[in-house]
């Protein structure tokens, strides 16, 4: 079996993985052999171009040290200050630097120079996210024809946001080095179609578009998810226990709202704090007998952008709490910390209300995690934004427009007053969901397809999509490979359907 090289912004830790993403492509890199490559979280004057390894709970680990100056302008500039706002159609939050795409393109180059000379002929290379667009390009610029896979973590960009990203034109020629490119969400496979029929229609209207020529590049969707039967384990555990009893005892028979979220402005919060100030608002009979938890630690807390979001949410809060608060009830606790998963896991549970209603979120694994958290025999409901892409699979959940706080408001009250039966109707098939898009599941039809190692086609030799042996289907985005040139190649996405392969690399 061909080593597997897994390459991402920054190395696992020296602690034992906690993410299921981590978890999943240690598992998958064990069975394969190969090693992950990244930053090493350190800065040098003058870094060296050779990789350093060293073995991390069992598995081999390459890095390298930047410069300040680099890092910065890589990520907190490029990567943060322009390409993750207008990836989350957040254009007025862009801060626009062109010396900051210099710096992108140099760190790329520099994993790519410490790479190569480790890379052996029959290496898979899975390159992680929005950091390291380039790097196949770089790769191949270095005579390296292996298979390498990209997977974007966050939205795809509608076409106007698009064009308003510095040297877009270069980052979609970057894109098409890749062998198999990977995205959350049909959605962003048709927003990728959809910049390609926007150029069609400008050339036909006399303008020079933009040329993309696809090559032998795949375009598909891999919905990520969690490990849904450990989180369940996990809730039910003592740690996990512990912190239930704790908040229960705290709640003294109330219902509970549960939002948990990186403090992001993408994650909708101030606007989720609104709808909760006109539920409260609404029904009066509501306002002791439910009370919200909000957990948001604070993230690249050094851009501005991330600072305001901050004093907003910060108003927020206080605004609602100085309006309904009383001498013995107080609506909202509002943490600015993070929790280990075991005391998430029992918050989860113990949740009538999961709130996951970002403004715009490539999967959001929250929601997958609440879900798994449940209690069957007395599951809360999640209340789902439209714009995460955990809404294209979660179809039980209440879905809503997390701008239209009247509606996110009215799903809450709905939530709360759900009777025990359709509860448990809904749970029991959002939690068969979590279950088919498991985290291992997604890494093993990843690496399925860049090898093209799937041995059972893409549905066409069984139409209907009907379980096999091996288990459920998994739905897709369409492969979109294709030689033509761009006006061939405005069409919209067709669904197919990849036969499920539990155990490709874990051999159990």
């Amino acid at each position: 079996m061909s080593r597997l090289i897994v390459v991402s912004n920054r190395i696992p830790g020296k602690a034992p993985a906690a993410g299921g993403l981590a978890v999943a492509l240690k598992k998958t890199l064990s069975a394969r052999d190969g090693f992950w490559f990244g930053w090493s979280g350190a800065f040098a004057e003058t870094p060296s171009r050779d990789a350093k390894f060293e073995t991390i709970d069992g598995l081999q680990i390459g890095s390298i040290d930047l410069t300040k100056s680099d890092h910065q302008s890589y990520y907190a500039g490029f990567s943060n200050s322009i390409l993750w706002p207008a990836f989350h159609l957040r254009l007025d939050l862009t801060d626009i630097h062109s010396h900051w795409y210099e710096g992108y393109r140099r760190v790329n180059v520099q994993f790519a120079e410490a790479i190569a000379k480790h890379i052996q002929p029959d290496d898979i290379i899975w390159v992680h996210d929005y950091h390291l667009i380039p790097l196949a390009t770089e790769l191949r610029r270095r005579n390296i024809r292996n298979k390498i896979g990209f997977y974007l973590h966050i939205p795809f960009p509608t076409p106007d946001a698009l064009n308003a990203i510095p040297h877009h034109e270069e980052l979609l020629t970057d894109l098409l080095a890749y062998d198999l490119v990977g995205f959350q969400a049909q959605r962003d496979v048709a927003a990728f179609n959809e910049f390609i029929a926007h150029e069609e229609m400008y050339r036909q209207a006399g303008g020079t578009p933009f040329e993309i020529e696809m090559g032998n590049t795949v375009l598909e969707a891999f919905p990520i998810g969690s490990d849904p039967d450990a989180f369940a384990k996990l809730a039910a555990s003592p740690n996990a226990q512990k912190m239930y009893k704790r908040v229960e005892r705290s709640m003294n028979g109330r219902a509970m709202i549960l939002g948990v979220d990186r403090l992001d402005y993408s994650k909708g919060l101030p606007q989720r704090v609104q709808a909760y100030e006109k539920l409260l608002e609404n029904n009066a009979n509501l306002r002791r007998a439910v009370h919200m938890i909000q957990i948001a630690p604070p993230s690249r807390d050094t851009i501005k952008e991330y600072q305001v979001i901050s004093d907003e949410l910060d108003t927020a809060v206080g605004r609602l709490t100085g309006r309904f608060a009383e001498p013995d009830w107080l609506p909202i606790t509002y943490v600015k910390r993070a929790y280990s998963q075991a005391s998430l896991a029992g918050l989860y549970r113990l949740a009538r209300v999961g709130l996951v209603t970002p403004l715009r979120d490539g999967m959001n694994l929250v929601a997958h995690e609440y879900v798994a958290s449940q209690n069957p025999e007395n599951p809360g409901v999640l209340v789902l934004s439209r714009f995460a892409g955990a809404a294209e699979i979660f179809h039980d959940a209440l879905i809503i427009n997390p701008f239209d706080t009247d509606e996110t408001a009215e799903a809450m009250r709905l939530a709360i007053s759900m009777p025990l039966e359709e509860r448990k109707e809904r749970w029991e098939s959002l939690m068969k969901v979590a279950q088919t898009y498991n985290i291992d599941n997604w890494a093993d039809s990843f690496l399925a397809a860049l090898t093209g190692d799937a041995s059972s086609g893409t549905g066409d030799d069984d139409p209907d999509g009907d379980p096999d042996e091996e288990g459920a289907l998994l739905p897709r985005a369409g492969a979109l490979s294709r030689s033509a040139t761009m006006s061939l190649q405005h069409r919209t996405p067709r669904l197919s359907l990849l036969p499920w392969l539990r155990s490709v690399f874990s051999g159990t």
